[in-house]
């Protein structure tokens, strides 16, 4: 019997990520990816794995506001996306580019 896609168990993203660390690398693939529009929607991957609400709380944004923010093609501001690494537990940093 040949399996079909909707057979297959959903996947969510978010239970993957267990710890600072698998966030910290979750992001920074998305970053190097250099899609901007997928670094919003990263965060709110990032920000569902560690609750919503605990995320909202230590950022001072309601948790409607933080769906808003990190939905998938939002342009969230900088400020957001600071406030929302910081609850996660990671930073943004930026590192020289040895390719060229």
């Amino acid at each position: 019997m040949k399996k079909r896609i909707a057979d297959l168990p959903d996947f969510d993203l978010a239970q993957q990520l267990k710890s600072e660390e698998d966030i910290a690398a979750y992001i920074t693939m998305v970053i190097e990816d250099g899609d901007a529009a997928e670094l919003a929607h990263a965060l709110g991957v990032a920000a569902k794995a560690r609750g919503m609400s605990e995320v909202a709380k230590a950022t001072g944004i309601t948790r409607e506001a933080l769906y808003k923010a990190l939905k998938p093609n939002a342009k969230p501001r900088f400020d957001t996306i600071n406030k929302v690494c910081a609850a996660l537990g990671v930073r943004l940093i930026a590192q020289p580019d040895n390719t060229h």
